[in-house]
Parts: structure tokens; sequence; C-alpha cells
């Protein structure tokens, strides 16, 4: 019996419009009592204009649904003792303007869809001009967490368009640069990946995704915004970002320039879009471009290109404190000044072609080039309870190119028998980074015998070059009525070049031509894998089943040629087990649990063991005798969205376990030794080396829940959850293990009150306890909460007040100053007959209190960090707004203004 439940039966149909009879996304569907009209369940439809009203009690109600600009319609239903299939519902779009429709029931905010959670864009209200981030924060389980967007639990890493991607992996961009107005759902999922798209046998890879369906009001037209404004201290900003969007073509232009620290475009006068303040002063001048098209009938293409180009000057305290075997109360610490220039280009392309309905194209190349230079000092101090070991004045200025060029071609055959296919994929990348550097550094050694002073004047040049490519078939075939057979074969091969060469200059010839031996390697590494695979998937509409086993032989050949010729051949056999069971209690209930191993190979900077002197004070080389590291990641999930309450629930845990861990070997002179004939590490200096280690373990957990406020017109999110680190590193020979405990909880309360009233209250609160086993003297607990309320409010004429205040409260820290208000102001008037610009006075850091503090804890210290930022000033702006959408579409939801000025 179809959709039969123990407590009822589902209502489904499909709802579009009557002219264009095109589907129409995120309606609101509601099952009403006939007596009173009390909405009792309901859902919104989905990308093909379906929806499913699960486990509806048998009885006589009136199905009604809604959607802006369109009649509503009422329906008499009665459900019996099975599933009421309503057919297709045709909606009439309506010449009343919105202020004249009656919205009867109560849109439910969302509803749970298997392992994707929608959320309806009506349910929530946001201000007339707020952008896709300031809605979407406005939804249980999204949060912005340390600059990023957070959804249950793990940073979102793609932004979709309907179903195409927006801004590439630039997911701060994407939001801020499309209007919440144009949005009807907002679907939160793990995107697999193309491979398992495509054959169906999901391959455990997964990125957390949003993915954006627009109104079909919108999806023809022109909008955006552009902002313009200049303050005191010659602070200014310039920015626009405008939409062309013509039904399958999607264009997106934008740019930006600014020393206000704002990173993306926003015109934002608050906050400038960035929900934590940007360390140090940054001046950005950008320009982006995203593009979307359907090619014909087969093809699908979308890219995206940015460049960047950002100064940023940065000063910093650095406060280290070392766990060492004893406790002589051995710490660093360090004043700097840097200043960078960072000039990229980015970009990214998607080619789709379906050839025919069994055989299918997917071609995704990028391009990533950049120019570095840095001109930075330090000065650096060591000592201990007694007395000062060393000291370094280190003067450096540096210039780098980096270039990273990607490709990936996936091919899928589908055969005529259901569930057997083959798929074809080849990645290949090809990376270069040249550099040239210098340094002048007074460095002083403190010892007994009388003190030593070293100056060093050196010239660096590094030439790194690598290429790598994998190739990977597999074939699937159907076992049984519900199962399915992947097999299975990888090969691929990573070919590193590395030549750095430092020369010390030399009074007599007025140059840099004296090679420093000891600081120079030329080193050539080649990770090679074969791997074959084993998997099999067994599918029904509650139960998803799927186990599989791989072999991996990984073999890794180091070839040092200067400045003494070494070979070094390693060989690897691994046994990579993965699974992944999902269970669907419901359409909005279902628990997931997956895990899978893996293999890490070292870097070719871990690998290179040449001498890093940059820092006298903490050497570094590398080790060519690393080994793999081998991963066991698990997570177990649970989704939960009552359709009569709007409850939604999330839950996870999730754990990583490594052996042989790449971490740190830290050796830490008592008295000057000699790394080599030529190279001293001076008393209280440290030589750093990567080791493989055992006993690196990281679990994590986190929840989320929310619902909506009806006596207040408000959505409250309750979110939190626990982590706990075990991380061993050595300490002059000794194994010391780094234990950090954490302990977060969060609530916000976002207002669903009217366009015009707008809010959001957050605090969150963090709890974290420190640990060391070899000098618990060290141990300590800290604690920090930041708290933030948002707040716009339009009256009167077209005025408009923001507020944004962010407390930042840490306590358990060393003697930094770490307290801080940052209180944003403004006040605008609407301007023009549509009200689409806006003049603005803002003040950004009121009170002048802007502070930004960080603490750090590894295996082989706990160190404290202050950077400067951006303080105080005034800044008078303009901002307009462009709403342009095309002849027959509505534009209702603009309050029932013209379509054109």
């Amino acid at each position: 019996m179809l959709g039969a439940f123990a407590q009822g039966y589902d209502v489904y149909g499909t709802v579009q419009g009557v002219a264009d009879k095109n589907p129409l996304i995120g309606a609101t569907v509601v099952i009403t009592n006939r007596v009173d009209d009390v909405t009792i369940t309901g859902a919104t439809t989905d990308v093909e204009g379906k929806f499913r009203i699960e486990k509806v009690v048998p009885g006589k109600y009136t199905l009604k649904v809604q959607y802006l600009g369109y009649s509503t319609f009422r329906k008499p239903i009665e459900v019996e003792s099975a599933a009421v299939n309503v057919g297709t519902i045709a909606l009439i779009e309506e010449a009343t303007n919105l202020g004249e429709v009656q919205i009867i029931g109560k849109i439910p905010p969302g509803e749970q869809k298997g392992d994707t959670t929608q959320f309806n864009a009506e349910a929530f209200k946001t201000a007339p001009d707020a952008s896709a981030q300031d809605l979407v924060q406005k939804m249980p389980g999204i949060v912005m967490q340390d600059g990023a967007i957070q959804a249950q639990g793990e940073n979102v890493q793609q932004i979709l368009i309907d179903g195409k991607p927006f801004f590439g992996t630039d997911v701060n961009t994407a939001l801020q640069n499309l209007p919440a107005s144009v949005i009807a759902n907002i679907q939160v999922f793990d995107k697999k990946s193309d491979k398992a798209e495509l054959s169906g046998f999901d391959d455990g890879e997964r990125i957390k995704t949003i993915n954006i369906i627009t109104k079909p009001s919108r999806k023809i037209g022109r909008f955006g915004r552009t902002s313009v404004g200049y303050g005191s201290d010659s602070r200014y900003q310039a920015g626009a970002s405008v939409n062309f969007f013509s039904d399958e073509r999607r264009v997106t232009v934008t740019g930006l320039s600014n020393n206000v620290n704002t990173l993306n475009f926003t015109a934002d006068p608050n906050a400038g879009g960035e929900e934590r303040p940007q360390n140090g002063l940054i001046t950005t001048n950008g320009f982006g471009l995203n593009y979307s098209e359907n090619w014909g009938k087969k093809m699908e293409v979308s890219g995206s290109y940015f460049y960047n180009n950002r100064r940023s000057t940065t000063t910093q305290q650095r406060y280290r404190d070392f766990v060492l075997p004893t406790d002589s109360g051995q710490v660093y610490t360090e004043e700097n000044r840097r200043t960078n220039t960072d000039a990229n280009h980015n970009f990214r392309m998607r080619i789709d072609y379906n050839i025919n309905e069994r055989n299918r194209i997917r071609f995704r190349p990028s391009i990533y080039l950049q120019n570095y230079q840095n001109n930075s000092y330090f000065l650096g101090r060591t000592q201990n309870d007694f007395y000062p070991l060393n000291q370094t004045t280190n003067n450096a200025n540096g210039d780098n190119v980096n270039s990273d060029i990607n490709n990936n071609f996936l091919y899928s055959h589908r055969f005529l028998k259901p569930g057997r296919s083959i798929t074809f994929n080849l990645r290949t990348g090809y990376h270069l980074d040249n550099g040239d550097s210098y340094r002048l550094a007074e460095n002083i050694f403190y010892n007994r015998g009388g003190d030593s002073t070293q100056i060093l004047n050196q010239y660096t040049n590094l030439d790194r070059k690598g290429f790598d490519w994998e190739g990977e078939v597999s074939f699937t075939e159907p076992l049984g009525k519900n199962g399915q057979l992947e097999l299975e074969y990888e090969v691929g091969n990573r070919l590193n070049d590395s030549d750095k060469r430092t020369y010390d200059y030399l009074e007599l010839n007025d140059n840099y031509n004296a090679l420093n031996i000891p600081l120079s390697n030329t080193f050539t590494n080649k990770y090679i894998t074969q791997e074959a695979e084993a998997g099999y998937r067994f599918n029904t509409e509650k139960l998803k089943f799927q186990v599989e086993a791989s072999f991996q032989e990984a073999t890794l050949k180091n070839k040092q040629e200067f400045p003494l010729p070494d070979d070094l051949k390693r060989r690897f056999h691994s046994v990579l087990p993965s699974a992944r069971l999902e269970y669907k209690f419901s359409n909005s209930n279902n628990l997931e649990f997956n895990y899978r191993a893996s293999t890490t190979a070292p870097t070719v900077g871990q690998l290179q063991d040449v001498i890093d002197y940059s820092n006298p004070l903490q050497v570094r080389t590398g080790n060519a005798n690393l080994n793999q590291s081998y991963q066991n990641w698990t997570r177990l999930q649970y989704r939960s969205h009552n359709p009569t309450t709007n409850r939604t629930f999330y839950s996870s845990v999730w754990g990583t376990f490594i052996k042989n861990y790449i971490t740190n070997s830290t050796l830490i002179a008592q008295e000057p030794i000699a790394i080599n004939p030529e190279v001293t590490l001076g008393r209280g200096a440290q030589l750093i080396r990567p080791v493989n280690l055992n006993g690196y373990w990281d679990v994590r957990s986190y929840f989320s829940y929310g619902q909506p406020i009806n006596f207040i017109s408000s959505n409250i999110n309750l979110g939190g959850g626990f982590g706990h680190t075990s991380r061993p590193g050595l300490i002059n020979n000794e194994v010391n293990v780094a234990n950090s405990s954490s302990f977060r909880l969060g609530l916000s309360l976002s207002s669903n009150i009217s366009e015009r009233i707008d809010f959001n209250i957050s605090t969150r609160s963090n709890y974290n306890i420190v640990k060391n086993t070899l000098r618990p003297a060290l141990n300590n607990n800290y604690f920090s909460q930041t708290t933030r309320l948002r707040y716009n409010w339009i009256f009167w004429k077209g005025f408009v007040y923001r507020t944004d205040l962010h407390h930042q409260a840490y306590s358990g820290l060393s003697d930094l100053s770490n307290n801080f208000l940052l209180w944003n102001m403004s006040l605008g008037k609407k301007i023009f007959r549509n009200q689409r610009g806006e003049i603005n006075l803002n003040v950004y850091d009121l009170l002048k209190q802007n502070n930004s503090i960080w603490r750090n804890v590894s295996d082989a210290y706990v160190e404290d960090v202050q950077t400067n930022v951006l303080q105080r000033y005034f800044m008078l702006s303009f901002t307009y707004n462009i709403r342009y959408f095309g002849v027959g579409t509505s534009q209702k939801d603009f309050e029932g203004r013209p379509q054109r000025d």
C-alpha cells in the first residue's frame, strides 16, 4: 500500500503555473481542518514542483496551496485507508498587489527530504535589501563560525544556484552577491562526487553544499547593487555586483576596491559583510565573473574567474610557552611587522555533455596563478625563569610566483541492463612554486662563557615544480533486485622536483655568490600508487547499505642530487575498507553511518632534507625517511524535521584516528649543538623536523535544534558540541601528548516579524581544557565567549537604522588584552520613488575597542597571539539596488512597485 504508515497516509501531487505549465518551486502546501481552517501539517514543493505530506491521520480536510503572486488554491480531500494522489494543481497568476493578498495559514519553514534539508525562504523575514548570507543565517543549523558558513557543524564548501555552481568554492562571495529576495528555497545536503552521481555507486567523497532555488519570477532580469563611500582617515569603499539572468543563461559581474578590510563585495554599511574582523590593515582591489548556460540541449557550461590584488600590513605580538621535559619555564616572545601583496587569478570551469541517455562526459579544468610579495621584520627572544637565552633581529623580503593547473575528465556509459555501467576518470595537475628571498639578521646567543653574535646576509632561490596524474576505471553490475556490485582499479603518480639554493653575501664582491651548501638541496620525489577495489551496495526505499575494500600498493622514491647523491625507496601495502549505512525512518527522519580508511603521503617540503635557517631561533629541516600516514575516519549523524511543529534537529559525532601521524620532533638546545660542520644550533634555539608517531586521534560532536517561537514571531536555534584532540610530538626525544578538549554551546534568536524590523541575537561559549603529559605545570583551562546583536529598523519615510554589536570575551589567556566590544552603527535614508537608493552615514568600531587575539595549542607549546586590526572610522556612502525583471515576470514581492523606473 503506497505511503502507508502506522499513524497515517501520505498526500502527494504536483504544483505548476496554469499559463506556462512550469513547476512552481517552493510553493506552500498545507492541510487544514475543514471546521476552523487551522493548519494541521504541510510541505513545500521541490525543484520539479512535487510535494508529499506524510502521515496524515484519516479524516476530512482542506488542501490549501499558496505561492507568492498566485491565487490561493483550495480543494477538499478525504484521507481514508490509502495514500491520496491529488494530481497536478495549476495555480492562476494573480493581478492584485501584494498588499491586497490575504495569506492564510503559516508557511512551513522547512522539511527533511531524505538526506536533504530544505528551507522555505518565505518563512524567514529579512530586510528588503538583505543578501543570501543574511537569509541563510536565520535557518536552523546554519551559523557563521570563524568567518566561514557552517551547516550542520561542517564548513559549507560549495554554493549552487538551481543546481549549477556559483562562484566555484568561494562560499562567502556567492552568498553576499545574491539578494535574498530572489530565493524560493534553500537546500542543505552532502553533495556526492561526479563519479558517484554518474555511476550510482557512492564512493564516500562528499562536500557540504547549499543549493539555492530561485523564484520562477526571478529567472529573467538584471538585479544587484552598487555602493560607493568615503570616510575619515582617507577610508574608502566602492563596489558593484550585478546579476544578468536570462532563463538558462546566468552571468554575475562583481568588482570591489576598498581599504576597510572588506574582502568580498557587499553593501552592508556596518560590517563590510565579514562576520569577524580581519587581522591587519587590508587594501583590496578585485574583479569577479560567474557564468552558466546551456549550450543546446545536451551541453551545460559554467565557470568563474576572479582577480584579486590585496595588500595587508600586519603587526603581531606572540607569547609561546614551551612544553619541556623539565620545568625550566622556557618562553619565546616575538614582535613582528609584515607587509604582504598578493595578486592572483583564479579560473574554474565545468562542462557537462550528455551525448545521449547512456553516455555522459564531465570536464573540470581550473587554473590558479599567484604573485606573492612580502616584506617583514621581527624581533624574537627566548628566555627561561632565570636568564635570557637568545635573540634575533630579522629583516626579510621575498617575491614568489605560484601556479596550479588541474583537470578532471570523466566519461560514463550506462549499458542497456539497468545498473550496469562503466566509468573512466582521469585527473592531472601541474604545479610551479618559484621565488627569490633576501634576509638580513643579527642573532645573539647568550652563553655562560661569553655571548656570541652572528650576522646573516643571505639570498635564497627556490625552484619547485610538480606533476601528478591519476587514472581510474570502475564497473558496476546489478546483483538481484536491490543490489549492485562495483569493481574498480586506480593508478597514479605524483612527481615533485625541488631545487633550493642559498647564497651568502660577500663584501669583497658586493654580491650574493657564495653558495651555502648546508642550506641548499636538490631533490626529486615520486609517489606511485595502485589500488584495486571491490564493493557491494544494497538499496531499498528505507535502507541503504554499502561496503567496500581496496588493496593499495604505494611506492615512495626519493632521490637527492645535491649536496650529496642519496637514494631512498619505500614500498607500502595497505587494506582500505569503507562502509556506509543509511536508514530512513520517514522522509523527514534518517540515520546515517559512514566509515572509511585512507592514506596520506608526506609533502615534498616535509621530505626535502634541507635546513631552513630563516629564523635561527627556530631552525627547520625535512626528513627523507617519512612514511605515509594511515587514517581511519567515521561519522554517525541523525536528521529530523517535524512538519507539524516545524522543529528541526540534527546531531552527529565523528572521529579521526591516524597511524604514522606526521608530526614534529623539536630539539631545544640546552647548550650549543652542531647540526653539521657549518651550522650550529645556538643555546635555547630549536631544531624542528617532521617525524612519524602513533597516537593521534580526534573526536567531535555537534547538535543543533531549531523551531519557530510564534508569540514573538522569531526563530530560535540551539547548537553545541564536544571535541577532544590528542596530538603526539617529540620534544628533546621524549614523547609529549598534547590533549585539548573543548565544550561548545550556542544560542541564536532571529526575528521573523516583518521586513521593517530585522534582528539576530546570538551567543557562543567555548570552554577549553589543555593538558600535556611532559609538563603538567603548563596545563590550563581557558574560556571564550562571542555575543552578537544585529538589528535593522526601517522607520518613518524610509529612514534606516542599523546597529551591530560584537562582544568578545576571553579568560585564562596570557596578559594580552583580550576583551573587547566592537560596535558598528549607521543611519540612512532611502531615496528615489522606489526606494532603491540609500544614503548612509556609518561608524565602524564606535568605542575604538576592536581587537584580535587567539590561542594555538601544539605538541610543543601553547601560544597566544595578538594582531592589529582596523579601528574606528566614519564613512558616508551611497548604495543603489538594481531591480529590473523582464516582461512577463512578476515583481509583487517588491511591495507592488512598478517593474521599471
